[in-house]
């Protein structure tokens, strides 16, 4: 899917329900919060759809308090994290990954872990892969989304008819 097709998208559908517009060609992905009536943004890397799709996992799982914050007000340690501080990484990255996964698969798109630390020292970072299967799974076998995030992917399914739900789909060997 073209990111510009994915842009509208979103755009024309949760973004006018929620007020919020998803915008790419950023040098580093980032959430605006929403100031007086301006709409919230959903900023991107360059014109990357996967940057986008994990960008809006993120929206997805952040609560109303959160909607209300720049970044959603999460921590965050740029690129060149020691081991310790990529753990505490991927333990903030799973859910989002996860669903990212599924908003992938429901658009026809390849999905790949995230570890965003090429700097950095990201030790073995196998449990991380299978807690990302884990939580992915557990999506599709007890249907527990986020509100947001499953509304996307219907919206996604409904547009572009793609088969999301199969547990077959969400395997370890399948992010090898």
């Amino acid at each position: 899917m073209k990111v510009s097709a994915l842009c509208d998208l979103f755009n024309s559908t949760l973004g006018e329900t929620y007020n919020t517009r998803l915008l790419g060609g950023f040098d580093e992905p980032f959430y605006k919060a929403p100031v007086d009536s301006d709409k919230a943004q959903i900023q991107f890397r360059h014109d990357y759809a996967a940057s986008a799709m994990h960008e809006i996992s993120h929206w997805c799982i952040a609560g109303q308090a959160r909607l209300k914050i720049d970044d959603f007000g999460y921590w965050y340690a740029p690129d060149g994290r020691t081991e310790q501080q990529q753990r505490q990484f991927e333990q903030v990255e799973i859910k989002p990954q996860a669903l990212e996964w599924l908003f992938c698969k429901a658009a026809g798109m390849p999905f790949r872990i995230s570890l965003d630390n090429l700097d950095g020292d990201i030790g073995d970072s196998s449990e991380f892969a299978l807690a990302v299967v884990e939580q992915a799974r557990s999506y599709v076998a007890n249907g527990h989304l986020p509100p947001r995030g499953l509304e996307w992917l219907q919206v996604l399914s409904n547009t572009l008819g793609k088969q999301w739900c199969e547990l077959e789909h969400f395997k370890h060997e399948a992010l090898l």
